[in-house]
């Protein structure tokens, strides 16, 4: 009696180990997934890591001050796309809210979609850029052949002079890399498959 019992108590220890193993695991999984947008979000609100800030509305405050913001361009692997800025750089007032363009193309034989991140450097610039539209905000597609133009509009937050590790900065530049983003077709439902069976009968 005294060993069938021993024997039960370390079969339950281990079910309880094993169930805490898994449990653990599942709970790593987990968080590896919501890490992404978390951080993302994290990103987008405080400026970390070069993200750059969507606004509502145009700044109503000017400097007599200029920056210089540059452009660049990149396309993905998988993404068969020309993509460029029309100019490479501008010269603006701090707070001056501007317009700016970029090209896409699409080389394919067949309409392809993709979807822009952005960044901007140095990353500490990142909470004074100000996005007011932008393509990168939703996917883009392209049809064989189509060339689109992209506008930005945008400004430089005046607060950008203010703080000690901003004030000298001198040029920003503004990067978006366009990835190929395949939209998800939509399930079909038990009639459609039904339908499709009674056609095929």
């Amino acid at each position: 009696m005294t060993e069938k019992s021993e024997d039960t108590k370390r079969s339950g220890g281990n079910r309880t180990v094993v169930t805490i193993c898994c449990a653990f695991v599942l709970g790593m999984i987990g968080m590896s997934y919501a890490a992404v947008p978390l951080y993302r979000m994290f990103c987008q609100v405080t400026g970390y890591n070069g993200t750059v800030q969507r606004v509502e509305q145009m700044s109503d405050r000017v400097l007599d001050k200029t920056i210089k913001i540059r452009f660049d361009a990149n396309v993905a692997p998988g993404l068969p796309w020309t993509f460029t800025p029309v100019q490479r750089e501008i010269e603006v007032k701090i707070g001056e809210t501007v317009q700016v363009l970029y090209m896409a193309r699409n080389l394919a034989t067949v309409a392809t979609t993709g979807q822009a991140t952005y960044n901007v450097t140095p990353q500490s610039a990142g909470a004074y850029f100000n996005k007011v539209q932008c393509f990168c905000f939703t996917e883009t597609t392209l049809e064989p052949g189509e060339e689109m133009e992209m506008p930005v509009v945008f400004f430089v937050d005046p607060d950008i002079v203010d703080p000690v590790e901003t004030r000298g900065i001198h040029t920003i530049t503004l990067s978006y890399t366009f990835y190929s983003h395949t939209p998800s077709k939509p399930v079909a439902s038990v009639g459609d498959e039904t339908d499709g069976d009674a056609k095929q009968l």
